[in-house]
C-alpha cells in the first residue's frame, strides 16, 4: 500500500508547516511580556470559544461515549495544557531555533511508539529518512543549548513535551477518528485552558502581563492560526495518514522559519544550510511515500515487538 498523499492532504500538510513554523517565534514574543502559563491558557480559552461556537452553529456532532469523552480529557493534558504549558515556559530561555531542533525529536519517537502501541509496522525507509531529516537539522542549527541553569531546565521541560506530544499523536490515531475534529479541537482546548488557568493561578499569581501591541498581534495569531486552525487539520488529517508521517511537520518547521527570516529580514543562508534544507525536504519527501504497511517483515527496521531487524 502506498503512502501518498491526496492532493488535500498535500494542501493540509502544507498549511500546518506554514502555521507552526511561524508560532516558534510568536510564542517567543508573546512571552517576552506575558507570563507564560497565562499566555498558553488565554489562547487555549480563545481558541475553545470560536471552536465550540462555530461547532454550535454547524449543529457538528458530539462525542457520544464515554470512552470519547475520556481520550478528550485525557488528551486536554497530555497534548494540550502540560506540553504547551512546558513549551510556554521553557521559550523565556531557550531560543526559538534551539526548541524547533529538540522538537525534531518527535518523528523518531513516533514511530517507535507506533509499533508498540497500534501494533503496525514501520517501514525501514521511513526510519532511515526520519534520522537523516534530523541529522540534518542539526546542520541547519548547529548552536546547542547554553550551560546555564534556565537555558537547560528549559531544554529538559521541551524534551518532556515531546515525548508527551509523541505518545498523544499515536492515542489520538487510535481513540479520535471518529469524533468531528472540531468539536474535538474545541473541547481539548477547553479542558486544557482550565488546567492552564489553575497553574496560572497556583504559580503566577505575582507576575503581571503587560500586553503591549506586539504581544496582541502574536496571541491574536496564536488563537486563530496556531490553535483553531492547525488543530482542525491536525486531527483531520491523522484520521487518514500514519501518526510518523504526521509528526515530520516538526522537521519542516525550522526550515519555514528559516526561509521566512530570508525572505522577510534579508536574511542570508550559507551554501551548507541549503544543502542541510534540501537533505531534509528529501528525507521527509521519502517518509510521506513510504508504504504504510510493508508486505514483508524484512522491509521493516520497526515490528510489532519495537525490536530492530
Amino acid at each position: 500500500m502506498v503512502g501518498a498523499l491526496t492532493r488535500n492532504q498535500i494542501l493540509g500538510y502544507s498549511a500546518l508547516c506554514l502555521i507552526w513554523g511561524s508560532t516558534w517565534l510568536a510564542i517567543r514574543v508573546v512571552v517576552h511580556d506575558v507570563p507564560p502559563l497565562e499566555a498558553a491558557a488565554i489562547r487555549f480559552l480563545a481558541g475553545a470559544v470560536l471552536l465550540l461556537a462555530l461547532a454550535a452553529i454547524g449543529r457538528r456532532k458530539w462525542p457520544s461515549s464515554s470512552e470519547q469523552w475520556k481520550a478528550l480529557l485525557v488528551l486536554s493534558v497530555t497534548i494540550m495544557a502540560v506540553p504547551y504549558g512546558l513549551l510556554f515556559w521553557s521559550e523565556q530561555y531557550v531560543s526559538s531555533s534551539m526548541t524547533a531542533v529538540l522538537y525534531s525529536a518527535m518523528p523518531l519517537l513516533v514511530a517507535l511508539l507506533t509499533p508498540l502501541m497500534m501494533h503496525h509496522t514501520v517501514p525501514r525507509r521511513a526510519v532511515f529518512a526520519l534520522v537523516i531529516a534530523s541529522g540534518g537539522l542539526l546542520l541547519l542549527f548547529p548552536g546547542g543549548l547554553s550551560t546555564n541553569g534556565r537555558s537547560l531546565a528549559g531544554g529538559a521541560a521541551i524534551l518532556v513535551s515531546v515525548l508527551l506530544s509523541a505518545w498523544s499523536v499515536v492515542y489520538a490515531k487510535r481513540h479520535l477518528h471518529k469524533i468531528d475534529s472540531v468539536v474535538s479541537t474545541g473541547l481539548q482546548l477547553l479542558f486544557g485552558s482550565v488546567v492552564l488557568l489553575w497553574g496560572t493561578w497556583a504559580l503566577e499569581s505575582h507576575l503581571h502581563a503587560n500586553w503591549t501591541r506586539t504581544a496582541s498581534a502574536a496571541m491574536a495569531f496564536l488563537v486563530l492560526f496556531g490553535s483553531c486552525a492547525a488543530f482542525v487539520i491536525y486531527y483531520w488529517l491523522l484520521k487518514t495518514i500514519q501518526p510518523y508521517q504526521l509528526a515530520t511537520i516538526s522537521l519542516i518547521t525550522p526550515v519555514i522559519a528559516v526561509m521566512e527570516g530570508a525572505l522577510l529580514l534579508r536574511e542570508s543562508i550559507p551554501l551548507l544550510m541549503v544543502m542541510a534544507i534540501f537533505v531534509i525536504l528529501g528525507s521527509v519527501g521519502s517518509v510521506l511515500l513510504s508504504p504504510v504497511e510493508a508486505q514483508s517483515s524484512q522491509d521493516n527496521v520497526l515490528s510489532d515487538n519495537g525490536l530492530a531487524k
